[in-house]
């Protein structure tokens, strides 16, 4: 059988480092794998408790809705007030996605065409690439290298690349390279991006690991940034829970609710009792984030 649209996708490159890891473990070998952000972590004892608890509600079997339950996106407008002092619409600046690497490839798909062109970071995480390709959108790299201005490269590459860039995907703190950037960075680009009308998608998956003092900006912090900008939180790292698939987009209320749009096409959202546990976690387990740096 032929597979057109994923005929030219090379392996996915985890999918090698698990045969890896299992042939070595095979052969008895203790492996240390730096491979794949996967928490070890228990996830909180609070989420756990309250999903059993709604799982045992049988209202809570039904479909939900595709952009989370309402005390779900209030959570959220109440964590990024708190940690980060950004106001945010729950109505409509806010969905819930099944976890960050669903969202952002769907997002894809609604701010890319076939033709359109899309700036990532090199290197980058996979579905920051592929997400886009997936679209038939052209991806044009930008180096992230130490000792090189990004922003200076980035700006270069767009005023290179014709048609010009729709979408420039970001991801601070950065994977894999664990590059780090402040709220003056973010404002420039947003500056950018208002001035030459391209959409900005921050993958914030890393938003509560920060050391040493540093604490990593939203670019939702930038001014101006919900006129070009959205970004996706995630509770995988920063709450243990990357098994439980809750994430959020924020940001831009017309690109919000274009996912929401293209979503309600694809599904009913998150099991209930996982919104309703995750809602939990963030309203009630704060300092969580925390004790994972710790």
């Amino acid at each position: 059988m032929e597979f057109r649209r994923i005929s030219n996708l090379p392996p996915y490159v985890f999918t090698i480092i698990d045969s890896l890891k299992v042939e070595r473990r095979r052969d008895g070998a203790d492996v240390i794998d730096l491979g794949f952000g996967n928490p070890d972590i228990p996830s909180p004892a609070t989420a756990v408790t309250k999903l059993s608890e709604a799982a045992e509600n049988d209202r809570n079997h039904r479909y939900s809705a595709s952009r989370g339950i309402p005390k779900l996106r209030e959570a959220v407008a109440a964590l990024y007030q708190r940690q980060w002092g950004v106001s945010l619409d729950p109505e409509s600046e806010i969905i819930n996605t099944i976890g960050a690497k669903e969202g952002f490839s769907h997002l894809m798909w609604t701010l890319l065409a076939p033709g359109d062109a899309c700036l990532v970071p090199a290197p980058s995480y996979p579905i920051h690439i592929f997400g886009p390709l997936f679209t038939g959108a052209n991806v044009r790299e930008v180096p992230l290298t130490t000792g090189e201005d990004f922003f200076d490269s980035l700006v270069e590459r767009f005023e290179y690349s014709w048609p010009r860039p729709r979408v420039i995907v970001l991801s601070f703190p950065h994977n894999p390279t664990t590059t780090c950037v402040d709220l003056s960075f973010m404002q420039r680009l947003v500056d950018f991006a208002r001035e030459r009308e391209v959409v900005l998608v921050h993958d914030f998956a890393y938003a509560d690991l920060g050391f040493d003092g540093y604490k990593p900006p939203s670019i939702m912090q930038a001014e101006g940034a919900k006129d070009v900008a959205v970004e996706f939180y995630s509770l995988t790292k920063s709450f243990s829970m990357a098994g439980w698939r809750v994430a959020f987009c924020v940001g831009n209320s017309e690109v919000v609710g274009a996912l929401a749009k293209l979503k309600s096409y694809l599904d009913y959202g998150t099991f209930q009792p996982i919104q309703i546990a995750a809602t939990v976690v963030m309203n009630e387990e704060s300092d969580y984030p925390k004790e994972v740096n710790e």
